[in-house]
């Protein structure tokens, strides 16, 4: 069986998006997506996009972590497959927009400069988990504020959180620092099982979290994360945070076939 990919990433994140809006891959086949995610016998990737049709919107994502774990939302994936659906001559530039998610609607809409804008669900609830803040921005995400961010073990400190944890498969854990006046962040993530480049419900969760710790005063936040920067703002109401929208580099690499048995 040969396999049409398209290779994007976001900010670093990246992901083999696939077509399918004939319904021809096997989404329940783990082993497969697994195989198109393994960096050294397959394609590469954090997870895998599919892009499908579905009625009343411009289209619907599918996806799966590198593991095949189905991710509730991956927000620079759903950049991602924006500007897949540009290339594809389903949406047109500058169109604003509304796709299917794994969690429901979102609005969206390619920048003038490509870069991809696109609406988050709204964030009633910011909790405490573990001692670190919790929060769910699409994913569960936990904040941890640290110093030296550069050489902390995040992988070894997030393993630790999440054996503690009574739902380990479903945190992400995010590590934030504030140095030359940016906040950077670097985040180890559910389903891969490792540190990505970079998170975009991640990054939206420490830029809400800034705020409610009064660490930050507008309502918008670059975070600098090691793959690049992605842009956050939101509106803050009595019913928590809502407006949330995420924006950021998505970029095609390249398109490819890979036969697979």
């Amino acid at each position: 069986m040969e396999i049409t990919f398209h290779k994007y990433n976001g900010a670093g994140n990246d992901f083999a998006i696939l077509d399918n809006r004939e319904l021809w891959f096997d989404w329940n086949n783990l082993e497969l997506i697994q195989k198109l995610c393994d960096r050294k016998f397959g394609v590469g990737a954090d997870g895998i996009l599919l892009l499908q049709n579905k009625d009343d919107y411009a289209f619907e994502m599918l996806y799966a972590n590198s593991d095949g774990s189905r991710g509730p939302m991956c927000g620079n994936g759903g950049r991602c497959i924006v500007a897949f659906a540009e290339k594809l001559g389903i949406i047109d530039a500058g169109e604003h927009i509304t796709f299917w998610g794994p969690d429901g609607e979102h609005d969206a809409h390619v920048n003038p400069d490509k870069t991809v804008a696109i609406k988050m669900i709204d964030v009633p609830n910011i909790t405490e988990r573990n001692n670190l803040m919790f929060l769910h921005t699409g994913t569960d995400h936990h904040i941890q504020f640290v110093t030296n961010l550069d050489s902390f073990p995040i992988c070894a400190e997030a393993r630790k959180v999440r054996d503690s944890e009574p739902d380990s498969a479903g945190v992400n854990i995010n590590y934030v620092e504030k140095y030359n006046d940016n906040w950077h962040v670097r985040t180890y993530e559910r389903g891969v099982e490792d540190e990505t480049l970079a998170c975009g419900t991640g990054a939206t969760a420490v830029a809400i979290a800034l705020y409610e710790r009064k660490k930050i005063t507008n309502t918008s936040c670059a975070i600098h994360m090691p793959g690049g920067i992605l842009d956050i703002s939101f509106e803050k109401t009595d019913a928590g945070y809502e407006n949330v929208w995420l924006a950021g580099s998505a970029e095609f690499v390249f398109t490819g076939i890979i036969s697979v048995s």
